[in-house]
């Protein structure tokens, strides 16, 4: 049974009571703030030894000084093992992120493959919470993994992939039976029987059982062409030749186990973590992540650890993982593995020879790769934020931007968007739209005024922060109306800068309109600081369209029968099915709309002026 207890770091904190009362076990401890929220979460092998040292008057990093000052409450929990700690450690940062810990910042839930309980089952992508019943495979590092062994398997096994809805209203095969990807067990041209013998040769797929399948598909031919079902047999071969051809380009374990190869690299307060999936001896992917690191004094060893303990809270634990290089207190690493997969766990690091020595170097050097080309391009950046400043003629170096964009069609469904970018590149997720409602039809000044007005009064309220450069996509026109705008927000210091099209629209002849200074900037087609402006502007423009085209498509979807008061569902149904379809209806006098079950006279004359104007 793990104990807590806690202590503050207020005046009335007495340190020397609260180290003495300290046990000599194994634990967590968590350094929280004013709002008792978690700054930090650590584990100690020893809590009297390790506490104490945060206390120091002298020794302690720029970090840890500036942690400790924020400190308002000590709290500890004492646990049976090391293990058992370092575990219960990484699922508190897990679900805390306190921010100075190591974070591996990965939102995003993880791409399966799953297999539904149906009589022909189908087989599909799949992300998310696995509520629905059936068998799920993976999690595959990225969503192309996924669709490349989908449609690999699709190819030799021809399963289904369409809903039920589809796959029970089927009189014909669709047209992925017409191109060989699937049996078309919705008109019954293969029997069960046959079909789940094709998905059992798909699972064995799944489970990394290549060798074997290949030699189940050797039998089912040899027993075809002995039985002169030659053309069966050629299928039975071209799927065994498929697979062999897998097999070579991915094998990468001579056991055919379970591996996880994991390689770090660190450079310039950076880091990369590489991890390669090999399941079955059959390498199904790997993906780069790029933890946030607290402190630049961070080494590989800790590092390692920290994303080790993170990564397996919610990813299936091999039999074997390879580390690139030795982590921080592997004993203890390895004991909370064990513990959590409940079965004896390898963990190899810094092999010298052989093949795991081969796929260390080959992981690693993709990790180098990755980081130099993420640190590149964040220097390329940089470089082109201090061109922008120059050529702006701004005071500050600008560290956020936003860009408006407003999008149509024939003033149908007007959409307003803005995008935001930072020091880093886009921040997604302070994108907004805004469905622009209440104007004429076709009127872009109105437009951009209303999205703009809503955006900043937003940020007025505090709900956004305050770019430092107003990008908007248009001339001197729209400048001007965002800073009419803008004044009436009390907004004034913020550059606006207008981004007019050059002749022919083409990309490089772009002038830009400074609002502030009320002049007109013509940059060199090569300029760093135009190529981020198109980039910006580019960006916003895509986002504005797909808002809009994903509002006009839902529009158009919809029945102009759905915004007549008293036409319900039923009401609709009835209506479709007495003069069969829309065409039926619109055709049809307000006498005849009356004979319909439900519809009264006054809902037949509603009915026939919305579609008759």
């Amino acid at each position: 049974m793990a104990t807590k207890q806690s202590s503050g770091t207020q005046p009335a904190f007495d340190t020397k009571d609260f180290i003495a009362t300290l046990p000599h076990q194994p634990g967590i401890y968590q350094m929280l703030d004013a709002k008792n929220q978690p700054l930090y979460i650590g584990k100690a092998k020893d809590l009297k030894r390790r506490l104490p040292s945060y206390f120091r008057k002298y020794g302690l990093s720029q970090k840890t000084q500036m942690m400790m000052s924020q400190v308002s409450e000590i709290t500890i929990t004492v646990t049976n093992t090391e293990a058992e700690a370092l575990l219960l450690e990484n699922n508190l940062i897990k679900n805390y992120l306190p921010r100075y810990n190591v974070l591996l910042r990965d939102d995003k839930s993880y791409p399966y493959i799953y297999i539904s309980n149906e009589t022909f089952p189908r087989i599909v992508f799949r992300r998310g919470a696995r509520k629905a019943d059936g068998q799920y495979f993976g999690p595959y590092p990225s969503v192309s993994a996924v669709k490349a062994t989908l449609n690999l398997l699709q190819k030799l096994f021809k399963l289904r992939s369409c809903q039920p809805a589809f796959f029970n209203n089927r009189s014909r095969p669709c047209l992925q039976y017409q191109i060989k990807r699937c049996s078309a067990p919705c008109v019954g041209l293969i029997t069960s029987k046959d079909y789940q013998q094709d998905l059992s040769l798909a699972r064995q797929f799944l489970e990394g059982n290549s060798q074997s399948l290949i030699e189940t598909l050797i039998k089912r031919m040899d027993t075809a062409s002995q039985t002169q079902c030659y053309e069966e047999a050629s299928h039975y071969r071209d799927q065994v030749a498929t697979l062999r051809q897998v097999s070579e380009q991915q094998l990468i374990s001579d056991k055919g186990g379970d591996t996880d190869i994991i390689a770090a690299s660190i450079k310039e307060a950076h880091a990369c973590v590489q991890v390669f999936n090999v399941r079955g001896g059959m390498n199904i992917g790997n993906k780069a992540f790029y933890p946030n690191l607290p402190d630049s004094d961070i080494n590989i060893a800790k590092l390692l650890t920290a994303f080790v303990g993170q990564y397996y809270l919610s990813h299936p634990i091999p039999d074997e993982i390879l580390l690139s290089h030795t982590p921080y207190d592997k004993k203890t690493l390895v004991d909370m593995l064990c513990q959590k997969a409940e079965r004896r766990i390898k963990l190899t690091e810094s092999a010298t020879r052989g093949k795991k020595k081969k796929y260390l170097v080959f992981a690693t050097k993709n990790a180098d790769m990755s980081l130099k080309t993420k640190l590149s391009s964040r220097a390329s950046l940089q470089k082109r934020l201090q061109n922008l400043q120059e050529a702006l003629s701004l005071a500050t170096f600008p560290t956020r931007m936003e860009c408006f964009d407003i999008s149509h069609t024939m003033g149908e469904k007007t959409v307003g968007a803005c995008v935001v970018f930072n020091q880093t590149g886009a921040v997604k997720q302070d994108y907004r739209r805004f469905n622009i409602t209440q104007i004429t039809a076709g009127d872009d000044y109105a437009a951009l005024r209303q999205a703009v007005e809503r955006r900043y009064r937003r940020i007025q309220q505090g709900e956004a922060k305050l770019p430092d450069i107003l990008f908007i996509d248009g001339g001197k026109g729209q400048v001007k109306e965002v800073q009419t705008v803008l004044k009436e927000l009390g907004i004034l210091d913020l550059a606006i800068i207008g981004v007019a099209k050059g002749e022919g629209r083409k990309a490089g002849l772009e002038t830009l309109i400074h609002g502030n200074l009320g002049i007109e900037i013509k940059l060199e087609p090569d300029s760093p600081a135009l190529h981020l402006v198109q980039q910006i502007r580019d960006e916003a423009h895509r986002f504005a369209i797909a808002g809009h085209r994903q509002q006009r498509d839902k529009a158009r979807r919809r029945s102009p029968l759905e915004d007549i008061p008293g036409l319900g569902r039923k009401r609709r149904q009835n209506l479709l099915r007495y003069f069969g379809g829309a065409q039926g209806i619109s055709r049809a006098s307000i006498e005849e709309l009356e004979k319909v079950p439900g519809i009264s006279e006054h809902l037949a004359k509603s009915v026939y002026q919305v579609l008759h104007g």
